[in-house]
């Protein structure tokens, strides 16, 4: 059984990626505010700074946050909503 790795293991381990991918959010965002126009009222952007926000938190569950709050509500009726058969007995 191998120990679970320390935060500075880990810090170590990714760094690199979390400098790359909050390098690519910040271009993103950069090019939303180079493009003509506003989308300051989307309700996609306000879903992105919502996430920014829960990311800042000291929190161990932001992932589990941030997964939910970019996902649909459960609709018991989502099979039939996406034309797909009924779901067979027992599976």
């Amino acid at each position: 059984m191998s120990l679970p790795m320390t935060a500075a293991q880990v810090l170590d381990r990714e760094y690199l990626e979390l400098r790359a991918k909050v390098l690519e959010l910040a271009a993103s965002l950069d090019r939303l505010d180079r493009g003509d126009g506003s989308v300051v009222d989307d309700p996609r952007l306000r879903k992105v700074r919502a996430g920014l926000e829960l990311l800042l938190r000291d929190d161990a569950s932001r992932a589990e946050r941030i997964q939910l709050l970019f996902s649909r509500d459960y609709d018991a009726g989502w099979r039939q909503a996406f034309g797909l058969p009924p779901a067979e007995p027992g599976g």
